[in-house]
């Protein structure tokens, strides 16, 4: 699939040509790159639940190629069962680098750009994982029409807005996957009942 990057605190950079961060980056870019439009139909067409968008498509997706190349998914940035719910676990993490994917309401786009700094700084309360780095993958505003996304989705375009005011705050590099649209079809949007399922359009 298509998408787009932009690096913060030369985080591309770092990927590219550091020995510690090459193999992990092409293990997350050949995971983005082999995923294809028809893998997205395949799934969003045999999901038992009726979904409005292809986000749990994309989801299961990536979670199958970064599984398979051992990557641990949800894993806890701390020790601490306090700090051990869901709030507080990377979506992904290898080594060096922290993934969150990203399909969620904007207003977590904040806490999705700090996870990342959690699990690669020093902190107060024990940690479970040591990383250096981050890597967020969202939809671009495209994707998320194409896909079928909720309004209400953070996207690629929004995540490099908020890098500005809480430049301070991310300490640590980063690398922003932005998702484009898919090239053979888009969601469109029925009414079932009182909720809207998405529908698969093939385009020419």
């Amino acid at each position: 699939m298509d998408y787009i990057t932009h690096s913060f605190r030369y985080g591309l950079e770092i990927f590219e040509t550091q020995p510690k961060f090459n193999n992990l980056w092409k293990e997350i870019t050949n995971t983005l790159d082999n995923i294809t439009d028809d893998d997205i139909i395949n799934y969003f067409q045999t999901q038992k639940r009726k979904a409005k968008s292809i986000s749990e498509a994309l989801n299961s997706l990536i979670e199958k190629e970064l599984i398979a190349l051992n990557w641990k998914n949800q894993s806890p940035i701390f020790n601490d069962t306090k700090y051990q719910k869901n709030r507080w676990k990377l979506d992904f993490a290898k080594d060096n680098i922290s993934i969150e994917v990203a399909f969620n309401h904007g207003e977590a786009i904040a806490w999705n750009l700090i996870k990342p700094v959690l699990a690669s700084e020093l902190n107060h309360v024990e940690k479970a994982i040591q990383t250096k780095a981050g890597i967020i993958i969202c939809a671009t505003e495209s994707m998320k029409k194409a896909g079928g996304f909720d309004s209400a989705t953070g996207t690629y375009e929004k995540f490099l807005r908020y890098l500005i005011p809480l430049n301070n705050l991310l300490t640590v590099p980063m690398v922003i996957i932005g998702l484009g649209p898919p090239k053979k079809f888009e969601i469109k949007h029925q009414k079932k009942g009182n909720k809207k399922i998405g529908i698969i359009k093939k385009l020419n």
